[in-house]
């Protein structure tokens, strides 16, 4: 018997499966093909906007992904590098048979961690609660708790034009009965539906004519842990496209023929995610849209048309390619397509990943309805980390929305239910500015040392961390500067206003245009990383609004603490309105903070539950 199985190995597994065999647990991952392990059906890259710094946060709290981005990526930048560090967000362009190679690696050399090929069809479910899988061929495997993180494979069908194939990513073999079962078990299924661009070959493509999109002349990294692992100057160039009047003419008459638009496609595509045709229509007053030619492989010579995402037929999409710039003789290699697929209704799991239909059985990813390899990532990890303290009947690890956009992430999908594939954005998150990528393993790290989920040496690295931003913000404070002849000529010969006194240098830091390389003229700073020397920039910078951020964060923080028993019954509060009641029923918040994030929840109905809760529970209503 295993102690957790973990059921498909794509991002959102692989991250399970090995955080539970970190934390000693006997683990089972389980994969329909152990060669698509990590595989990235879409999109070859990692990070983004808001998704980058999701993968810090991962790597906080002792995930793989930005490990393996580290080491597999053939081109980075830093996203948003001239606004404020609150949308600041790292994305790589990582090699398509690189990453999935290096991800098996680590699994592979992780102790307590078996990985078996297979094909799951069924729970084994007990007094409800989970006792294992069951294979396509008869096959039972026990386990204590089990992580479904299935990807777009339940009921799969890839859809180009009129033709519906049952089939999963690249053609695999697709669950054909898990969500059937699921749905009996008594989960409500949900038909969403993603898509990919078309793969051009590299030699057909003619660059000369196409605007090239570098990388960054500074080294990065998603890890903490690790020191960059490329050249700045071997970094793989990406170029950009534009669609033109002539593609959007093919378009607009080839309409009916696109699953979505012929009535082909059931499932809900993503918002903010679209399919080329849907930009056209929905964004008709634009003369154009910006695409991506981003390369897929060292290995390969297949190009990935970022933003060109379609259902159309093969011969439309030939024009609509064909009318792009630099790409009027490319050959396509492989066809964009779209892709249905089940996924349960996330407002049947609670803020732990566990679902509330079945005890034990934990989901993660795009079963939960989201979208992205991050997304899908962060949740394996919470989802694996909460399966442990599960099973040692330890508190959960629930990420609030001021802790990490994971925690964003997952309030979200729990409380307000999904309508189309989810996507995380900045916009999302309220505390942008508390939630930033350089400061992900101080929010971060210390709660996975708490679970043991991480291991000593990051823990340890991160305390020394700490005491050298103590000590260089004692260093600033400490020490002044003067205003001499050569001090004023630096100054003027940078069109910087000279200071009206002999200030500390942390004072000095809060002017706008005084940076930490200012004050490098002055002082020396060559004892302190990059990291901590920018952290201590950013916290005394924007000092002010960080603040008022942690106001309204204890603010929040209070209405967590006010906690809302398991067993309440709805129907007894009284004059809350039908929505309220139906609402708050279904989801069962567990705090007065979730309960008012419910769409349909009014503060009226807020302290109408207060006035139950203070009423029926008496002191308890703060526990």
């Amino acid at each position: 018997m295993y102690d957790i199985i973990v059921v498909g190995a794509g991002h959102a597994g692989c991250e399970a499966g090995h955080i539970c065999a970190q934390m000693k647990k006997k683990t089972l991952l389980i994969t329909s093909n152990i060669e698509n392990i990590a595989d990235m059906p879409c999109n070859p890259s990692i990070g983004g906007s808001a998704k980058g710094i999701i993968v810090r946060e991962i790597d906080a709290l002792g995930g793989l992904m930005g490990l393996v981005a580290d080491q597999s990526h053939f081109q980075i930048k830093m996203l948003n590098n001239s606004k404020g560090p609150a949308v600041r967000a790292l994305r790589a362009q990582a090699d398509k048979i690189v990453y999935p190679k290096i991800m098996k690696e680590y699994l592979e050399n992780t102790d307590n961690l078996e990985i078996k090929e297979g094909m799951v069809e069924d729970l084994i479910i007990e007094d409800g609660k989970v006792q294992g899988i069951v294979l396509d061929n008869g096959e039972k495997i026990c386990a204590k708790a089990v992580i479904l993180t299935t990807g777009t494979y339940l009921n799969a069908n890839i859809l180009i034009g009129s033709e519906n194939t049952p089939n999963g990513p690249h053609g695999e073999k697709r669950s054909n009965f898990l969500s059937t079962r699921l749905n009996e078990y008594g989960f409500n299924i949900k038909r969403l539906k993603t898509g990919t661009p078309q793969r051009i070959k590299a030699d057909s493509i003619d660059f000369s004519r196409l605007k090239a999109e570098c990388g960054d002349d500074t080294h990065w990294t998603f890890s903490f842990d690790i020191e960059p692992q490329y050249e700045i100057n071997e970094q793989q160039k990406c170029y950009l496209v534009y669609t033109n009047d002539k593609t959007h003419q093919i378009i607009k008459d080839n309409l009916d023929k696109s699953s979505m638009y012929g009535g082909y496609a059931t499932g809900v595509g993503p918002r903010y995610c679209p399919s080329i045709e849907d930009k056209i229509v929905r964004f008709s007053d634009k003369e154009r849209h910006q695409l991506f030619l981003e390369p897929e492989s060292k290995y390969y010579d297949e190009w990935y048309l970022q933003g060109f995402s379609t259902s159309m037929p093969r011969d439309v999409q030939e024009e609509m390619v064909h009318s792009l710039e630099g790409l009027e003789n490319a050959v396509i290699s492989k066809y964009a397509y779209a892709i249905e697929y089940d996924a349960i209704d996330p407002m049947q799991i609670r803020p732990t990943l566990e679902t509330k239909v079945i005890e034990n059985l934990f989901t993660a990813g795009q079963i939960n309805g989201t979208s992205g390899y991050e997304e899908a990532a962060g949740q394996g990890l919470i989802a694996g980390i909460n399966a442990v303290l599960k099973l040692d009947n330890k508190e959960p690890l629930i990420l609030k929305r001021h802790d990490a956009y994971i925690g964003v992430l997952i309030d979200d999908f729990v409380t307000k239910g999904i309508t189309d594939p989810y996507r995380m954005l900045t916009s999302r998150a309220e505390f942008r500015l508390l939630l930033r990528h350089d400061n992900a393993d101080l929010r971060l790290t210390s709660l996975a040392n708490e679970k043991g989920a991480i291991k000593k040496e990051k823990f340890d690295k991160l305390q020394t961390k700490i005491k050298q931003i103590e000590k260089l913000t004692n260093y600033l404070k400490e020490n002044r500067l003067i205003i001499t002849d050569e001090v004023k000529k630096y100054f003027e010969d940078n069109n910087l206003s000279i200071p009206s006194g002999n200030f500390n240098y942390l004072l000095l830091l809060k002017r706008p245009e005084i940076t930490m390389n200012v004050i490098s003229n002055f002082l020396d700073l060559s004892d302190y990383s990059k990291e901590v020397i920018e952290q201590v920039e950013i916290e005394n910078k924007y000092e002010g609004y960080i603040r008022k951020e942690y106001a309204e964060k204890e603010r929040l923080n209070k209405l967590e603490e006010k906690q809302i028993p398991e067993d309440i019954d709805y129907d007894k509060v009284k004059n809350i309105a039908s929505e309220a009641r139906q609402k708050l029923s279904l989801v069962r918040p567990l705090t007065i903070a979730q309960a008012s994030r419910i769409s349909g929840v009014n503060p009226v109905d807020i302290s109408l539950l207060l006035v139950y809760l203070k009423k029926e529970y008496g002191k308890n209503e703060d526990r």
